[in-house]
């Protein structure tokens, strides 16, 4: 079965909302290719409530998905091209976990860093997450936003206490996160939870790919643009600590559960260590990329909602 293509994504058409999955540069409703061929795939329609339920589904969920997606064929009410349905952000998971420095790369440009000995992390706020296309709001106030492109791992089991050896068993699929942060306040008294967590400070998508679309995930180019100049360009084979080993370091901390999603650092060139800085301004367009999953672009603006 060939699967190289099936990438998943949350997409919203007038007032209905499904899960999606890419073919042929078309994207087919899930639930309407449920309803044509249930008789022939079997399982259950509420696999694709969302993209959340598919992951929790477990593997029964993703055979069902792969057998659908071998039997998606062109049709009204069931594919549609993209400029005509809005991607949204995939799901809103449970935990997202960010990781500090885990690239050599960003450690060399960094004056202050060590090599740390074990992985760091950081909450992300399930609130601050926004999908593709809606804006990074800058907050009143804070003058240093920062970008990062990071590599999005998705669990797709209840997981604790895992080993290298078995870490990957737990792993669902693949996104981007982008770890926007506001450098003014992560660095006055090590505030980092409330530098990286304003609202829309976690862009998230455009799509999951599944595990074995990516066999070599520490082998993929990253990149993230503004305005289209890429500023950070390298790959997540500059890693510090292998996947496997992150893996099963935040599970023997705590229970990862089928959606959490843990982040695996930035590369070098971020605009605090730039001469001179770099922040994002209104105006600016961000786009982070991470080969073999796709492109999140996001407009920059400031946040001008009033209280509630």
């Amino acid at each position: 079965m060939n699967l190289k293509k099936m990438k998943l994504y949350t997409f919203k058409l007038r007032n209905y909302q499904s899960v999606g999955v890419e073919k042929n540069g078309l994207l087919f409703d899930l639930k309407a290719l449920f309803r044509q061929h249930k008789t022939e795939t079997g399982g259950s329609g509420a696999v694709f409530r969302n993209l959340l339920a598919l992951i929790q589904s477990g593997e029964a969920g993703l055979a069902l998905t792969r057998n659908l997606y071998e039997l998606a064929q062109p049709a009204e009410g069931i594919s549609f091209p993209f400029g005509s349905v809005k991607i949204l952000a995939p799901y809103r998971p449970g935990k997202i976990l960010g990781s500090g420095v885990n690239y050599n790369g960003h450690f060399t440009e960094n004056p202050a860093a060590k090599v740390p000995k074990f992985p760091f992390f950081f909450s992300k706020i399930t609130s601050a997450v926004v999908g593709p296309g809606e804006p990074i709001l800058l907050p009143k106030g804070v003058k240093q936003v920062d970008y990062e492109v990071e590599f999005a791992v998705i669990f797709g089991k209840t997981c604790r206490k895992l080993t290298p050896e078995t870490a990957m068993d737990a792993v669902w699929g693949y996104s981007i996160l982008h770890d926007v942060s506001a450098r003014d306040i992560q660095f006055v008294d090590n505030q980092i939870t409330f530098g990286k967590n304003y609202d829309s400070f976690a862009p998230f998508g455009p799509c999951v790919v599944t595990k074995d679309e990516l066999p070599n995930p520490e082998k993929l180019a990253m990149k993230c643009f503004v305005n289209g100049k890429a500023l950070q360009d390298s790959g997540n084979w500059d890693w510090i600590h292998p996947l496997p080993d992150y893996v099963a370091y935040v599970t023997g901390m705590m229970t990862m559960e089928p959606g959490d999603v843990m982040t695996t650092g930035t590369p070098a060139g971020i605009g605090y260590f730039r001469n001179p800085q770099i922040f994002l301004q209104p105006g600016d367009v961000t786009t982070c990329e991470i080969e073999g999953i796709g492109r999140l672009e996001n407009p920059v603006k400031r946040d001008l909602r009033k209280m509630v």
